[in-house]
């Protein structure tokens, strides 16, 4: 029976999010239930293509990338997939109506890692959009569940903090993604030449999405708020320790939230979601 399959292919991505990250698999748990396989499937899609580009090195990753978009489509044609990762996200993608315009730009952004990039603004933007605010739409898709109007009030917030977000990560990897894989992401930053004055108008920018993103979050569907907001807390925790790092420390080292802290804040999270202080 194929809804056996989709069941496994939905348990593959969910395992696959566990596996990677814990701050999103909480959130997710803190999604309504209706809302978590979905929820995990476009995660488990966006890990796949991040490993090809971040971490297959040796492989022939152009090509794998070229033949993960070619399945992806596929599956959304066919409405199956051998892969369980992308079965459980065509699954998702046509029950949630999700534009295949936001896939392709996503998959856009993942091919530009592949390549040596100097990230002017208009790149930088480009680039932003692909990888990380149209996973926030996807996610959007889910939580507005086919209510057109809401969709379109919160899409500009769901864009700031996928991209605040991923601005965070810039950071956090700075070390990992300058030395191992090449990149410089920040429009006009030389990592060998990365000044207190650059950390602190990348970390202006991230205060203005975040603060913009809040006002969406408050204005969620309930049963995706708490989730959303305990993610957003999670990354907000992240950005104060960068906050209080001189910008050296980020050239040396990783940044992390332990799980002990993390425990912290979720319990925080949840008293503040229980008498309604989002």
């Amino acid at each position: 029976m194929k809804a056996l399959f989709d069941t496994v292919s939905y348990d593959c991505s969910r395992n696959i999010t566990r596996s990677y990250s814990t701050s999103f698999s909480m959130g997710i748990y803190l999604l309504a239930p209706h809302m978590r396989s979905a929820i995990y499937s476009i995660y488990g899609f966006v890990r796949l293509a991040d490993e090809v580009v971040d971490s297959f090195e040796g492989y022939n990753q152009k090509e794998m990338l070229s033949e993960l978009k070619v399945d992806t489509f596929k599956a959304l044609r066919d409405r199956i997939s051998l892969n369980p990762v992308l079965n459980s996200f065509q699954h998702t993608v046509l029950q949630y109506n999700i534009e295949y315009e936001l896939i392709e730009a996503f998959l856009e952004s993942m091919e530009m890692d592949l390549e040596k990039q100097l990230y002017t603004n208009s790149l930088y933007e480009k680039y932003i959009y692909g990888s990380a605010e149209v996973v926030g739409l996807m996610c959007l898709k889910v939580f507005c569940n086919g209510n057109k109007d809401q969709y379109d009030a919160l899409e500009e917030p769901a864009r700031k903090l996928g991209a605040a977000f991923q601005k965070i990560n810039f950071l956090r990897d700075f070390k990992a993604d300058n030395l191992d894989l090449g990149r410089t992401y920040f429009p006009g930053v030389d990592f060998d030449a990365f000044t207190e004055p650059d950390k602190l108008a990348i970390e202006a920018d991230i205060e203005k999405d975040f603060n913009d993103a809040l006002e969406g979050i408050k204005k969620l569907p309930k049963e995706a708020r708490f989730g959303v907001f305990l993610a957003y807390i999670y990354y907000k925790a992240l950005f104060r320790k960068i906050r209080k790092l001189p910008s050296h420390r980020i050239m040396q080292e990783r940044i992390r939230v332990p799980n002990t802290q993390k425990f912290a804040l979720l319990v925080g999270c949840y008293l503040r979601n229980g008498v309604n202080m989002i």
